[in-house]
């Protein structure tokens, strides 16, 4: 099942069924449109929650109970606004040799004094949690990935309640809460900096793991994606750290790299990329340069020739005059 906030979008996924539920708010619409079709694709089902308002990242647990008491199986619960290899049968194999009722992921962090940091013993039990600690104490953190028993449930109301804050720190308390380290790469990608860090993490990983999925047409430079439906152009330069989406079009001698080209974007002749993420159906014009962390949103058009410097370009706005300066564009 997936369940969030209006920050942040938690899932939880049933083991014993190929079912997921979806906790949404904001954009739900298109939420549900978008990623039904893509269920559809490998056969899962969704089911879509919906909060009136915003219940953190624990109350929509209890807005979905009764479909999560509909088993005694555990399940999963996923923050969407991050990225790693998904070590889902390894965590419900911890979990169940544990025993306990919770498992949460940990990763290690270069800096834990900007993070609340997780203290657990040699076996995963936890402790306690330390908010942003000033001397050191761990540098693992909550990774956001999770495995619950259903009798979780008898510690979230029907309220704004933080998973994090208000149910984890209790479960330590009475011994019931575990922690796993992750191993591999782990970003959190909720801003757009980071976002374009986790892209490049991630395509590090499919370049090990699955490198029969990576673009290697011509001009490609290190690890690019590619949608069979794209559309490239001649004389193109392509990389690295690229992901071009569905229906995009690619005109001759552009220059991409470290971009997310969204679905049905349009990038013209010999425009340059370069730390962007390009919404859906935009158009960017001839002779374009952007870079900086731009990013545009939907159906955003750029005119031939301008420069753009870490622009953040709300949706339907169309740019007729360079932006020489980081700023967001209402």
């Amino acid at each position: 099942m997936f369940n969030g906030s209006h920050k942040k979008k938690t899932s939880f996924v049933q083991v014993n069924v190929r079912e997921i539920i979806l906790a949404v708010s904001y954009r739900a619409e298109e939420m549900e449109r978008e990623l039904g079709e893509e269920a559809n694709k490998i056969g899962v089902r969704l089911i879509f929650s919906h909060e009136t308002e915003p219940l953190g990242t624990a109350g929509p647990l209890a807005l979905a109970k009764d479909l999560l008491h509909s088993g005694d199986d555990p399940f999963f619960v996923l923050n969407s606004d991050i990225i790693c290899d998904f070590p889902f049968k390894e965590l419900l194999s911890f979990h169940k040799r544990h025993g306990k009722e919770g498992t949460i992921l940990v990763t290690k962090v270069e800096e834990p004094s900007k993070y609340g940091v997780v203290v657990y013993g040699d076996g995963g039990q936890i402790d306690r949690f330390i908010e942003k600690p000033q001397e050191f104490v761990s540098n693992k953190i909550n990774a956001g990935i999770y495995i619950l028993n259903s009798t979780v449930l008898n510690r979230i109301q029907l309220k704004p309640m933080s998973i994090e804050k208000e149910v984890f720190p209790n479960m330590a308390h009475d011994g019931e809460l575990y922690a796993m380290e992750l191993s591999g790469f782990w970003m959190d990608i909720g801003q757009p900096k980071d976002f374009i860090t986790g892209m490049c993490l991630y395509l590090t990983s499919l370049r090990q793991k699955s490198p029969e999925k990576l673009y290697s047409g011509k001009g490609v430079v290190g690890n690019v994606l590619v949608d069979p439906t794209a559309t490239i152009g001649d004389d193109c330069r392509i990389g690295p750290n690229v992901t071009i989406g569905p229906g995009v079009v690619l005109s001759d001698g552009c220059c991409i790299k470290r971009c997310t080209l969204l679905k049905s974007a349009v990038i013209k002749e010999h425009a340059w990329l370069d730390g962007c993420i390009i919404g859906w159906k935009s158009v960017v014009g001839r002779w374009v340069r952007m870079e900086g962390i731009t990013v545009l949103g939907e159906n955003v058009i750029v005119k031939d020739e301008l420069y753009i410097n870490g622009g953040q370009v709300l949706p339907h706005k169309s740019i007729s005059a360079s932006v020489q300066e980081p700023q967001i564009i209402m």
